[in-house]
């Protein structure tokens, strides 16, 4: 008999295809299927499938952001640039994910909103830290959050050097 399952593992094999088949993987009958259970081990975690996704969403807000935050603000010296390395450096599959469910989705729509939110303002905040007045502080977290996006939502990373390159190129242009 294999290992009970927890709520925890329904999770990350939600994530998991989230960011592999996208938003209709996320149906208990295949995911139970991908695990090599029953269904009713999903049902004994979740009320429904509204309530895992909820919990999805939960989870990718937690990793999206509050871990990278939490992450960057414990091991660097300059934040800023630590957050550019860890951001434009990362897999992005399942924001892009997240983000094409929140066209069809509104409970996914609000997740990315907050989240959005999340960001912006922890990127103020650091450039306010850099001694930028509010206003501009502002502007440029607005322009470089646009360029994560605009990053995340366009495909494969960029070789290591070339990446290295823009990454150092852009936090000159946000601190100038």
């Amino acid at each position: 008999m294999a290992e009970q399952l927890t709520a925890d593992d329904w999770i990350k094999q939600g994530l998991k295809a989230l960011a592999i088949d996208g938003f209709t993987a996320l149906k208990a009958d295949p995911l139970a299927k991908a695990m090599g259970v029953s269904r009713g081990s999903f049902y004994w975690h979740f009320a429904d499938l509204g309530a895992f996704h909820a919990v999805l969403l939960k989870r990718w807000r937690e990793i999206a952001a509050e871990q990278i935050i939490a992450d960057v603000e414990t091991d660097s010296d300059e934040p800023l640039k630590a957050l550019l390395r860890r951001t434009f450096g990362a897999r992005l599959e399942l924001e892009r994910a997240v983000r094409n469910w929140a066209a069809f989705d509104a409970a996914a729509q609000s997740a990315v909103r907050a989240i959005d939110r999340r960001r912006l303002d922890y990127i103020e905040e650091l450039l306010r830290k850099r001694g930028f007045e509010a206003a501009t502080a502002r502007a440029r977290a607005q322009i470089l959050y646009w360029t994560f996006l605009g990053f995340a939502l366009s495909g494969p990373l960029s070789p290591a050097a070339r990446l290295e390159g823009l990454l150092d190129e852009i936090l000159r242009m946000v601190s100038a």
